[in-house]
C-alpha cells in the first residue's frame, strides 16, 4: 500500500512539473521576438553610429527653420577657418576670457546654435557638446597671416556632388567622422554651410543611406558604370 502511494505521489510530482515547465515555454512563445542586450557594457555597440542621434529631437524644428539669405555661411568660410581639411576651427572672435576652458562659455552660443546679434552671425553648433574642454583644441585666431613663409601646402576639400557612385544616389560621407558622428550638427539648421545644408534633416537616421569614404583600405579609382546595351 504505501509502496502504492509512492508511485502516485511521484507520478503527482511529476506532473506538475510538467505543468509548470509546459506553462513557462507556452508563456515565452506568446512573447515578440527582441534582441537581447548586455546592460553592463561600458561603451554603446556602435558609438559612431549612435552619435548620429544626438540631435534628432530637433530635426523637424530644423525642417521648419526658414533660410536667412543674409546670414549664410559656406564652405570657403568654413575651410578659411581650419589649418587643414579634418583640423579644428579656430575660434574666430574675441573670447570673454582668455583663460576659460569652454564649457558653458563655449557652449551657451555653439551648443543649440542660433543667431549672435553681438556678431551678426549664426553659431555653428559644436557636434560634440560633452567634451567640455573646448579650449584645448580650438584656438583663438590671432591673424590670417603666415608669420613666417613655409612649404605647408594646404590640401583642397572633398568637391560637394560628386561623391556618389550612381547619379542621384546618395552621396559618401567623404571625411573621418570621429567626433563628429552628430551629423544635423553641421548639415542642417540656419549655421550650417549652405553647400553642404541637406533637404531632408527629418531622415535622422543618416547613415542608413549614406556610408563611410572607404578609400583608406584600398583605392578602387573612380567608378563607372557602363550602360551600354551589348
Amino acid at each position: 500500500m504505501r509502496k502504492r502511494i509512492g508511485i502516485i505521489s511521484i507520478f503527482i510530482l511529476l506532473f506538475s512539473a510538467f505543468l509548470v515547465v509546459w506553462n513557462h515555454s507556452y508563456q515565452e512563445g506568446l512573447k515578440e521576438a527582441y534582441i537581447p542586450l548586455d546592460a553592463n557594457r561600458t561603451t554603446p555597440i556602435i558609438p559612431s553610429e549612435s552619435g548620429v542621434f544626438q540631435r534628432s529631437e530637433y530635426a523637424l524644428d530644423y525642417a521648419q527653420m526658414p533660410i536667412d539669405e543674409n546670414h549664410q555661411r559656406s564652405l570657403s568660410t568654413y575651410y578659411n577657418n581650419r589649418a587643414y581639411q579634418g583640423a579644428p576651427p579656430s575660434i574666430p572672435h574675441p573670447v570673454k576670457n582668455e583663460f576659460s576652458y569652454g564649457e558653458n562659455t563655449c557652449l551657451q552660443c555653439h551648443q543649440n546654435g542660433g543667431f549672435v546679434q553681438k556678431f551678426n552671425a549664426y553659431a555653428p553648433v559644436t557636434p560634440h557638446p560633452e567634451m567640455v574642454n573646448c579650449r584645448q583644441c580650438h584656438v583663438s585666431q590671432q591673424t590670417t597671416i603666415l608669420f613666417k613663409e613655409t612649404d605647408f601646402v594646404k590640401l583642397f576639400p572633398p568637391s560637394v556632388g560628386v561623391n556618389n557612385a550612381l547619379e542621384g544616389s546618395p552621396p559618401i560621407i567623404p571625411h573621418q567622422i570621429q567626433m563628429r558622428e552628430n551629423c544635423l550638427a553641421c548639415h542642417a539648421g540656419p549655421a550650417a554651410p549652405k553647400e553642404i545644408r541637406v533637404t531632408h534633416p527629418e531622415r535622422v537616421n543618416c547613415r542608413q543611406c549614406h556610408v563611410l569614404n572607404n578609400n583608406e583600405t584600398e583605392a578602387i579609382g573612380i567608378f563607372i558604370r557602363n550602360n551600354d546595351e551589348e
